[in-house]
């Protein structure tokens, strides 16, 4: 069974996917660039850490471990106090590309994950505003 005919799940397993998204906060935490989404957090990032980890596992086709904890899959609402426009959702990706590229991802996990994850990232965004995937070529942004 190639990659493409597996999930990202069933490539990364739990465990990769609990170092992808410690690795994702790691960065936002010290990439200069990421400062005005790191703003977004509270101090101490294990909670958040715990909570994307549980979210991609259902996301990326393992247990439903944030449905299950949090009786929803809805990411709209526990976002809705903060400013998220185009600007915040590229960081995001941005920060979750260096994520990937530095838990070593395939290009095929990378290419599967691409359009799904500005799918996701960009349904969070609850503000219009300038976006910085034009001008970012390395960030995970569909088009």
């Amino acid at each position: 069974m190639s990659n493409s005919e597996r999930t990202p799940y069933q490539i990364l397993g739990g465990e990769g996917i609990r170092h992808l998204a410690n690795v994702f906060y790691d960065i936002m935490d010290t990439l200069p660039e990421a400062g005005p989404l790191r703003a977004m957090h509270a101090a101490e990032l294990q909670p958040m850490k715990i909570k994307l980890a549980e979210y991609l596992t259902g996301w990326m086709g393992g247990p439903p471990l944030y449905a299950n904890k949090y009786d929803t899959v809805c990411m709209t609402t526990p976002h809705a106090a903060y400013h998220i426009g185009p600007a915040e959702r590229d960081l995001w990706l941005l920060c979750m590309d260096k994520a990937l590229e530095q838990t070593g991802a395939s290009e095929e996990l990378v290419a599967m994950l691409k359009v799904p994850m500005f799918r996701i990232a960009d349904a969070i965004r609850n503000k219009a505003g300038p976006s910085s995937a034009a001008t970012n070529p390395n960030i995970i942004a569909a088009g």
